[in-house]
């Protein structure tokens, strides 16, 4: 009998692979529903990674995004699943252990059957806990082994570490290719001593098609004995995405796997319904570049997800480069040029720095110091000159063992700044916060959420959370929204283009009858500015302005809403000046 297949859609991967955000609450409520109708996923990546801080920078819930998605997946009978970073749960640097134990009950509670669990440095100390803690919570403990292809990271490492992994009470193994430059025979023999010694473990594939290997990995893996494959659809498959479903199910059919049937008509609306979000605002976040494969990823191993990231990290030091390379009379680069120089570099810092499998937030701390060295030299200066805290803390072993091999250049430099190397427990270092919390909530009257979700949202984005819940996230990231707009409908001869404008056609701009100084903002009688998006009603006081004639009151013409303010209180305006931009209701 034909052994069979099953796919896991890693939508929230897809998003974050490709650009910076991801889909809304409403957004999610909409797509939920026809996946289920694909017919073809037994498993859904909901949530994790950092899909929940960027909820956040753009003013939503995550604990609401998280329950509206896994809500119709856990009726319909399909696991969801999430990512999690182990010692760095859902953020960027060590979390304490009483928040990464809350983190699996909260996850649970709102409907995330699977916790994917990685650490950066495949360091087994900080998978371990989570495991107990993910298990204890009743989600199912999927440990994990992030693929990548060194001198240090043969096949015989990785066998040593999965047998490890479910000494420790593993369920399930993940082999996360996040370069996807694991050597596709490696990834076979892998899998076939984990399923030849444990055939009772489930085996996850998941592989990024950056630089073209992970369809021939896909194929060996499930020969060796694999059970369940990542995949994507359009319009956000390949490039440095996954592979589409529909060509690893055709590939497995052919192979004589057994496979389930795709409704195509369901996969249709699937497609249709992203590109929607990506013409709503999710779109102008993706670099074009992430829609293409790249064989140049091969020599320096960096992963897909952190592509949309780096490429913004280029554009942002591309000029003071250049500027410094003008200034010694050097040839400037572009953009290709600098972006291979990078590639280059990190190529060749990696094995110094102790082979840190190139995954969040390791990939970035590399990343971040090659690009570093690449500045430091265009003006002259040497390598190693910049090295921020968190990457020091790699070195240094805060974080876990590294794979590799320090270098001795490195290893004299962190003497020479007298800093000590750490060979503990790496969750020693980040005592238990979560007491600190909840009186701090409880002095701002804050809710701790249905099951404590936003207790552990506090805690594990703390600045985050305090942004989302003054308004501030939602005011940056709409300011942000608008220049993106701007920017893309920007006339080829440099007209300037109003984005609140293009945003809202209707809307008209409401203006000063006589010349004055604002006293009060579309507020009525008050001095407390405004936020976007007040409704008033025609004849309500919007405006005052004080004239050399003593006060003018402006009127609300119709009723409506406020779009944009132009002129803030305090601000002068002439006659005929716009102080808002006001759409009728």
């Amino acid at each position: 009998m034909a052994r069979e297949i099953q796919f896991s859609l890693v939508y929230r991967d897809m998003w974050q692979s490709s650009g910076k955000y991801v889909p809304r609450k409403d957004q999610l409520a909409q797509i939920a529903p026809v996946i289920i109708d694909m017919g073809c996923f037994a498993r859904v990546e909901t949530n994790g990674g950092a899909s929940e801080q960027v909820n956040l920078l753009y003013g939503e819930n995550p604990n609401l995004a998280v329950r509206t998605f896994t809500k119709p997946f856990n009726e319909a009978g399909i696991k969801t699943h999430m990512l999690d970073r182990g010692l760095n749960a859902l953020r960027m640097n060590p979390v304490p252990a009483d928040v990464r134990e809350l983190m699996y009950k909260v996850k649970h509670a709102q409907g995330v059957d699977i916790t994917r669990i990685f650490c950066g440095l495949n360091d087994v100390r900080n998978i371990a806990a989570s495991i107990k803690w993910a298990k204890a919570a009743g989600m199912t403990a999927q440990a994990t082994m992030c693929i990548t292809h060194s001198q240090v990271h043969t096949a015989e490492y990785y066998i040593n570490m999965a047998e490890k992994l479910i000494a420790e009470g593993a369920q399930e193994i993940c082999l996360k290719d996040m370069a996807g430059i694991g050597r596709p025979t490696v990834l076979g023999q892998i899998v076939k001593s984990i399923k030849t010694n444990h055939p009772e473990i489930v085996v996850q594939y998941h592989g990024h098609t950056g630089p073209g290997f992970s369809v021939a990995s896909m194929l060996e893996v499930a020969k060796a004995g694999g059970d369940v494959f990542d995949v994507a659809m359009e319009p956000l498959s390949w490039g440095m995405v996954h592979p589409d479903v529909i060509t690893i199910s055709e590939m497995f059919k052919a192979e004589g796997f057994k496979v389930p049937e795709i409704n195509m008509k369901a996969y249709m609306e699937a497609r249709r319904l992203t590109q929607s979000f990506m013409d709503d605002f999710l779109g102008y976040f993706i670099d074009p570049r992430n829609r293409f494969m790249s064989s140049l990823l091969v020599g320096c191993g960096l992963p897909g997800g952190m592509m949309g990231s780096l490429m913004a990290d280029l554009k942002g030091v591309h000029a003071a480069i250049n500027s410094n390379l003008k200034a010694q009379g050097k040839a400037e680069l572009n953009e290709d040029e600098l972006l291979v120089q990078l590639f280059d570099e990190v190529k060749y810092i990696w094995p110094k720095l102790g082979n840190p499998p190139l995954v969040t937030p390791f990939s970035q701390y590399v990343k971040n110091v090659a690009l570093m060295n690449v500045f430091a030299m265009s003006r002259g200066g040497e390598r190693w000159s910049m090295i921020d805290a968190n990457t020091w803390d790699m070195i240094l072993g805060k974080a876990g063992q590294l794979p590799g091999k320090l270098d001795p250049e490195i290893i004299e430099l962190a003497k020479s700044k007298n800093l000590e190397f750490f060979t503990g427990n790496p969750q020693d270092n980040y005592p238990n916060v979560l007491p600190q919390y909840i009186k701090e909530m409880e002095e701002l009257g804050w809710d701790r959420g249905q099951d404590d979700e936003e207790l552990f949202e506090f805690a594990m984005h703390d600045k985050q959370y305090r942004e989302f819940k003054s308004g501030e996230a939602k005011r940056r990231f709409n300011k942000e929204l608008e220049e993106k707009i701007a920017a893309k409908m920007q006339g080829s001869a440099g007209a300037k283009v109003d984005a609140q404008k293009l945003l809202h056609p209707n809307a008209e701009p409401l203006k000063a009858p006589v010349a004055g100084r604002v006293l009060w903002e579309l507020s009525a009688r008050t001095n407390i500015a405004p936020a976007k998006g007040k409704k008033f009603k025609q004849g309500e006081f919007l405006c005052g302005l004080q004239t050399n004639h003593g006060i003018d009151e402006i009127t609300a013409p119709f009723d409506g809403v406020v779009v944009e303010v132009k002129k803030t209180q305090g601000q002068n305006v002439e006659l005929g000046g716009a102080i808002a931009l006001i759409e009728k209701q």
